[in-house]
């Protein structure tokens, strides 16, 4: 009975029918999102009710039902109205791409188990860096998200600069990081993982345009040093995740130049913009960076989760975890590019290489010029339309395609302008026709876009401004 059923579960015609049907539903999804066909970007439901739905389902549901049934019930990344968190809507090779990762099922962590994958890696890693404006001492990996990379970033950084085997030995003083206030929440999670506490988390406050006040980074690291903290890293935001709003990295990585400390860039969002002859200004400085992160599914089309990690020296991305299993991996220092294993967290990883690649191959590097340079300047588009309207507010002026902007009507106290913003963007997520999110930024409300749709327009922009005008005067 057992053979029979594993037999089953491995029929290669089942897997070719299954398949075609697959395909040809997505297919049908992929048009119908794409051009707008369907009303929304979500069918919102309550989480209970939705759990309800599965459990009935499991039990319940018909088998034919289940793939069109998990596709129904998503948030629409491909729909144009789509304006909401930082996710991409992958470009569709790199769902077959997916596929071939998922079957063949080749964690790459060893070279044996990860053969094109690991070349692969190699080849979209020497891109990057060149790109950056590293030289050949530099290296990195791929590795499973932008959380994960900023906290081996982190470690690497600890283990650099700190003079302390605290690898092995545990740490024995107070050791903090600098980094902005509005910087991504992964950055305050990983210090605390790894220990520092928060008073080891050194916040510098942020200027009124949201970028990190440099003028403050000498006292903040002066006063850290008197009460006894040792700061080992700086971490600059390109963006922040919050506001779109790039940090100055040049003068960020001539500060961590000056007082010998690591200078890491989450750039998980806005690091994709060394592709574009338009917006590669956003990260003048990047090159200084010791250690620098780049999500290939924000800006660069791909799904999750694939997040490059950088090293301006290769040697200190072989350092980070000095830990030996003699099953898998040698000591050669020859072998070490091929046995990632080394280099990552991860003890198993999807061949996320390929995703990369197979854009590289098909499409070439413009494709990434293409698709950051047309988000950007469609978040610009939508903030000229915002500052138009006679009843709405930007924060700030966009350095990227994160906006973030509220319904500011005249006369009305702070405190119900929030409350108000608030109630617009839960309507809008119930209504469904649009799916965008919200932020605090100094105590004050305000809606956010991210454009991640290449399809979006200026019309869609519009419906979006009439829709929240709609529910404000509810």
């Amino acid at each position: 009975m057992h053979k029979k059923l594993l037999e089953q579960v491995y029929k290669a015609s089942d897997f070719n029918l299954n398949g075609h049907i697959l395909i040809e539903q997505l297919t049908s999804h992929l048009e119908d999102k794409t051009n707008a066909s369907s009303r929304n970007a979500i069918n919102w439901n309550e989480p209970e009710k939705e759990l309800e739905f599965w459990k009935n389902f499991l039990t319940d549901g018909d088998k034919k039902d289940l793939f069109s049934e998990i596709t129904k019930r998503t948030t629409y990344v491909h729909h144009p109205h789509y304006m909401g968190h930082q996710v991409s809507p992958p470009a569709p090779v790199t769902a077959l791409t997916g596929l071939i990762s998922s079957l063949l099922n080749n964690g790459t962590a060893v070279y044996e188990m990860g053969m094109s994958s690991n070349a692969i890696e190699r080849i979209i890693i020497e891109l990057l860096c060149k790109k950056i404006g590293f030289d050949n001492t530099s290296g990195g990996f791929l590795t499973s998200g932008g959380t994960l990379a900023n906290l081996t970033a982190l470690l690497s950084a600890r283990k650099a600069i700190t003079k302390r085997d605290i690898w092995n030995e545990g740490n024995q003083n107070q050791l903090g990081i600098m980094v902005s206030e509005e910087a991504h929440y992964c950055v305050d999670r990983a210090a605390r993982i790894m220990g520092l506490g928060e008073q080891g988390i050194i916040k510098v406050p942020v200027t009124k345009d949201f970028r990190m006040d440099t003028d403050l980074l000498e006292s903040k690291f002066k006063e850290a040093q008197e009460i006894g903290i040792e700061i080992f890293a700086i971490i600059g935001s390109a963006p922040s995740t919050a506001t779109g709003i790039f940090d100055d990295l040049e003068v960020i990585g001539e500060f961590a130049i000056k007082q010998k400390i690591w200078f890491h860039v989450d750039g998980a969002h806005g690091g994709a913009g060394i592709f574009s002859e338009k917006y590669k200004h956003t990260l003048k400085g990047i090159e200084l960076a010791d250690s620098v992160v780049i999500d290939g599914h924000k800006m660069m089309m791909m799904p999750a989760l694939t997040t490059a990690l950088l090293y301006k020296n290769a040697l200190n991305a072989n350092a980070t975890f000095s830990q030996k299993a003699d099953y898998l991996l040698t000591d050669s220092e020859h072998e070490d590019w091929y046995n990632s294993g080394k280099r990552t967290f991860e003890c198993t990883k999807n061949m996320m290489s390929i995703h990369w690649f197979t854009l590289l191959k098909l499409y070439g590097e413009e494709v990434f010029d293409a698709n950051v340079t047309h988000l950007y300047d469609l978040g610009a588009l939508f903030a000229h339309l915002i500052e138009k309207e006679p009843n709405f507010e930007l924060a700030l002026q966009p350095m990227s395609n994160i906006v973030c902007f509220r319904y500011y009507p005249s006369g009305m106290d702070e405190e119900h302008i929030n409350a108000l913003n608030v109630k617009i963007r839960q309507s809008l997520l119930e209504d469904g026709e649009f799916y965008i999110v919200q932020t605090k930024l100094k105590g004050s409300q305000y809606m956010r876009i991210t454009v991640m749709n290449p399809f979006t327009t200026e019309l869609h922009f519009k419906a979006l401004i009439k829709k929240i005008n709609s529910f404000a005067i509810r």
